[in-house]
């Protein structure tokens, strides 16, 4: 089988289009999340293509990824989905603030004694 290999992209457009598939790239796209139950996956510098066929609409979507935990609003948390008394525990044995703790519970996969030892040395 030779694949695709040598298809003229004017041809797949019209075969597409014989088929009832159409395929649309939204050009002001900015930035795209996928919400789960504990994180954000945040896709940015994306480009989006709509593939509609008869009414039915899948996006293909490519981008830079970041992960954050859920109640974050940027590349720097302020709130996180560390159990309070975890982030607690880190802000009273190294006295940093909310945010630095859980930056070192991230970094650390949410261990405690880990992140405060990152703190303390760091």
């Amino acid at each position: 089988m030779t694949g695709m290999r040598g298809v003229n992209p004017r041809q797949m457009q019209q075969a597409m289009k014989k088929m009832g598939i159409k395929q649309t790239n939204i050009s002001n796209a900015r930035e795209v999340i996928i919400r789960t139950a504990d994180k954000e996956i945040v896709l940015t510098n994306v480009e989006v293509v709509c593939v509609d066929m008869q009414g039915d609409r899948s996006y293909q979507i490519s981008g830079d990824e970041e992960i954050r935990g859920l109640g974050t609003s940027g590349p720097t948390p302020v709130t996180a989905s560390f159990p309070a008394e975890d982030i607690d525990l880190v802000m009273g044995q190294t006295g940093c603030d909310k945010e630095r703790a859980v930056k070192a519970l991230e970094d650390t996969n949410g261990q405690p004694a880990e992140a405060i030892l990152k703190i303390m040395t760091g």
